[in-house]
């Protein structure tokens, strides 16, 4: 398998007969640190178009509850705009993601929007995930993690979906005064899932005194992120041996320091490191690998693409091609990818299409959309994956492709070397040669396990 071939299989997001692969390991680069073209062709709207609707869903509620003369109705046209606008968010991705010619860019931006993972409680912020993905994750997948880590902390989704906007420091004024308390979800979800990891030297002393830090982070509809001083405990806190605030009125300055800090933490680097090696490379990366990419970290102060070029330039990275199991938004999107599926055809697709063809099939094969089972995101290992319930899917789908690639299907053979690269196997080869029709051919070629695993 060449080396173009593997870097848009195994880093990017899969083959295709109009858009060439990336040369090596260095246009891979280049092109991060280049336009994100595919950002501005297929956009996603931000919080700003987001908080009317928010506005607009609170005042509904009000108005139906108070059976007002029309609020019904008005609940239900409001709660259909937030849903639309979350279809919207699953059509940009998925057109990025079959038409870029930056796919490294749409795999990282993927991997750190799990790696970071928030999901909607309710209807209020249903649009919210793709939102918090565009502002707090896609900006900062090519620069420092510090930077990252920060966006992601204090946006308003993720604030809602760990109850950070819940928690007020017990001696605060606002505390006192409410009689509400403490809530440790973020804090314990950075050291623990975003920063240091699960094994690293840390103590239920250090989740509390960050926790306690971390009050007063909380969101208006009208402001966005914001820091209220009256709910922050009073007082120095100290996280992993170090004293933050105390010193004067409590200020966001001395949470965003804490995280600085513990960015720079080498058992960061290292999580971080092997994390994205198990995402990318195998289950049971190399150990060697995984040395470089924390040695690269740690010396370029947490600059992402300079852990990406240590992967990148590691032998074993591009060793076991199929190591990786895809998976099914991955897979759904390489297969379009690989078919050539137009623009225009993606931009056309309805709601109806959108649910019938992409979320339910999504949902059966274990992923439903935006729909993480827990903070700590999607799994990894390929037998999550590759289930009998969800492989009988896959096929099922697969099969039946051409209602939503909605085009006539490419020669089997020829589709075989485009989905797959000029080394595809003679046994795949002679059964699509043995298919009894153009859509039996495709699905077998998008069913085998070639095409679902990298």
């Amino acid at each position: 398998m060449t080396i173009a071939t593997r870097a848009a299989i195994r880093f990017g997001t899969g083959l295709s007969p109009v858009l060439a692969p990336p040369a090596d390991a260095g246009a891979m680069i280049d092109a991060l640190a280049g336009p994100d073209d595919a950002q501005a062709r297929f956009p996603v709207a931000g919080l700003a178009e987001i908080w009317p609707l928010i506005a607009e869903l609170a005042a509904a509620r009000r108005a139906r509850k108070a059976v007002e003369e029309g609020g019904a109705a008005r609940y239900k046209q409001v709660t259909s705009a937030i849903k639309d606008m979350q279809l919207a968010g699953l059509r940009a991705r998925l057109m990025r993601a079959v038409r870029t010619r930056d796919g490294f860019r749409e795999r990282l931006t993927w991997f750190w929007a799990d790696h970071f993972t928030v999901r909607a409680k309710n209807v209020r912020f249903r649009a919210g995930p793709a939102t918090y993905v565009e502002e707090a994750i896609r900006p900062h997948v090519g620069g420092r993690f510090a930077d990252m880590l920060r966006a992601a902390a204090i946006h308003p989704v993720m604030l809602t979906y760990l109850d950070q906007n819940n928690s007020i420091g017990p001696m605060s004024p606002a505390g006192l005064r409410r009689s509400r308390g403490l809530n440790e979800n973020l804090a314990r979800e950075i050291l623990e899932l975003h920063t240091l990891g699960v094994g690293a030297r840390f103590t239920q002393a250090d989740v509390t005194e960050f926790a306690e830090l971390l009050t007063g982070l909380t969101f208006t509809v009208d402001d966005g992120f914001r820091f209220r001083p009256r709910w922050a405990e009073p007082g120095a806190e100290h996280v992993l041996g170090k004293r933050y605030g105390g010193d004067r009125r409590a200020s966001a300055d001395d949470i965003f320091a804490a995280l600085d800090d513990i960015a720079r933490a080498p058992a960061t680097a290292a999580h971080l490191a092997r994390k994205l090696a198990v995402h990318f490379v195998s289950d049971d990366p190399d150990p060697g690998l995984v040395a470089a990419m924390t040695d690269a970290y740690m010396a370029h102060d947490g600059e992402l693409a300079r852990v990406y070029e240590a992967m990148l330039a590691h032998p074993a990275a591009w060793e076991n091609p199929g190591a990786k199991a895809r998976q099914p938004f991955e897979f759904i999107a390489a297969s379009l990818r690989a078919l050539g599926t137009s623009e225009t055809r993606l931009a056309a697709l309805k709601k109806g299409e959108i649910k019938r063809l992409i979320l339910r099939p999504l949902a059966r094969m274990g992923q439903p959309y935006e729909e993480p089972p827990g903070p700590d995101g999607w799994p990894e290992a390929a037998d999550a994956w590759i289930t009998p319930p969800a492989l009988a899917e896959r096929i099922s789908w697969a099969m039946h492709v051409k209602a939503l690639h909605g085009a006539p299907l490419p020669a089997p053979r020829a589709f075989a070397r485009a989905a797959l690269g000029p080394e595809v196997s003679d046994d795949l080869v002679a059964a699509v040669r043995m298919a009894e029709s153009k859509r039996a051919g495709v699905g077998i070629v998008l069913a085998s396990p070639a095409f679902n695993r990298r």
